[in-house]
């Protein structure tokens, strides 16, 4: 009973957002949506509600999706159809929805003793995803499988013995998770162990559950949040740290299976420009962009002599994704909680224009069918 009303209060919330959201069109032709529909990410409103916004390859918002509390990231199928926005942790939902159409389905409550930590992934046939979650009490890593049943979520297994406060989960391969552990124990947002987290980049199989690799920093205060993957299959990590403010810590660091964590290079004072937190990251040919909404800037890395090569303004710069097909140069897309999208090709042509969304966190393309 504890979870139909809770799911109750978010399918109210999600309906007030609804009615609200300024963004919200009707959908005359599928099909010229979809030919426009590039990226997905959620956001929020000036008037304090939130959603997840379909947007064209330039940003541009074609309709959104209203989401009951602030939403994190967003999980894509892989062919393009099914998007899962999930809220921001700890969270109580995840929101379903239809990329090509705008259609929301059902909304997916947190269990009682469960919450949901803003990331998840599908299977590659699309059929099953994967989420990061929580214990309440605890902050012990769950991973939740879901299976894709008539337009709903139904949770069928969970993974856990893997770690504390896990955030990002990316598919390396047909069989294997990547999962960025943070290792903090919190309540609700305060951290509670910051002497004793154990963060890490953990490797899970999705066919047993079982840890296959686990590599961790020499600095036990780097909570591992955000991660990418090269074309040669290479991991990247982005930190957050929560040691002392005056540390100029290596915030960004690229893996290997078998190998150590390599932290990238920058001086102390460059990783200070980042505030301590890195929030997307994107790999484009030999270069890396991971983006700061705290540091209000962006770093470009070389990944071949591994050296930052610049770090660039940019308010509340949020979500980065890669864009490889159509009619523009392979490109990184790079967005700002203020409304601004910069593109810049890998040799550093950047052009920028404003929307008029607040983008969060995250930013995903759609697979081309």
């Amino acid at each position: 009973m504890a979870i139909d009303n809770h799911k109750r209060k978010l399918l109210k919330s999600s309906a007030a957002a609804l009615a609200l959201s300024p963004w919200l069109t009707a959908c005359s032709s599928s099909s010229l949506q979809r030919e426009k529909a590039a990226l997905v990410s959620c956001s929020r409103t000036a008037n304090g509600h939130f959603s997840a916004v379909v947007a064209d390859s330039n940003g541009y918002p074609i309709y959104s999706i209203p989401l009951p509390e602030r939403g994190h990231g967003v999980a894509i199928s892989p062919n393009g159809e099914l998007g899962v926005a999930f809220a921001r942790r700890p969270g109580n939902y995840m929101q379903l929805f239809n990329i090509e159409t705008g259609k929301s389905y059902a909304i997916t409550a947190s269990s009682p003793d469960r919450y949901f930590y803003g990331h998840g992934v599908f299977s590659s046939d699309g059929m099953t995803l994967y989420t990061t979650e929580g214990e309440r009490k605890t902050s012990q890593g769950i991973i939740g499988v879901y299976q894709l049943r008539d337009y709903q979520l139904i949770k069928v297994n969970e993974f856990s013995g893997f770690g504390i406060g896990p955030h990002e989960v990316i598919r390396v391969d047909d069989i294997t998770l990547a999962i960025g552990v943070g290792g903090v124990h919190t309540d609700g947002r305060t951290p509670l162990n910051l002497e004793s987290m154990q963060p890490a980049l953990v490797y899970l199989s999705t066919e047993s559950g079982e840890v296959v690799e686990r590599v961790g920093l020499a600095e036990h205060k780097l909570s591992i949040r955000h991660l990418s993957q090269t074309h040669d299959g290479r991991v990247l990590c982005g930190q957050q740290y929560r040691g002392e403010p005056e540390d100029g810590v290596p915030l960004v660091a690229i893996h290997q299976r078998g190998g150590a964590l390599i932290p990238l290079k920058a001086e102390p004072e460059e990783w200070l420009r980042f505030n301590h937190y890195i929030a997307s990251i994107a790999v484009l040919g030999t270069h890396v962009v991971a983006t700061s909404p705290r540091g209000n800037c962006y770093g470009v890395w070389d990944l071949e002599a591994n050296q930052l090569t610049e770090i660039v303004s940019l308010v509340d710069a949020s979500g980065v994704v890669v864009e490889q097909s159509g009619l523009n140069s392979p490109q990184w897309h790079i967005s700002s909680g203020a409304g601004k999208v910069v593109n810049r090709t890998e040799s550093g042509i950047v052009t920028s224009h404003q929307t008029n969304v607040m983008w969060d966190n995250h930013w995903n393309r759609i697979p081309l069918k």
